[in-house]
């Protein structure tokens, strides 16, 4: 999806180096995606899938009325 669009960034981390940010994240298993602190899972997973999942972070328009907050959480 970053390679795609210039609204999608990503990082990828060596969990193993940076033990700090791998605490801050609980990273038990890899790979893990964490997307904008709201939504995380685990494992390597079909395209379509994966979207479904990352799609999760970003409520649909009008769910709480203010844009980037998901209501129930």
């Amino acid at each position: 999806m970053a390679m795609e669009s210039r609204q999608v960034t990503a990082d990828v981390i060596e969990a193993n180096e940076f033990s700090q940010l791998s605490a801050r994240y609980a990273v038990q298993a890899v790979p893990k995606t964490v997307v904008n602190d709201r939504v995380e899972f685990l494992g390597a997973m079909p395209e379509g899938r994966f979207l479904l999942e990352v799609l999760r972070a970003f409520p649909e328009a009008g769910e709480t009325g203010e844009a980037g907050e998901r209501s129930g959480q």
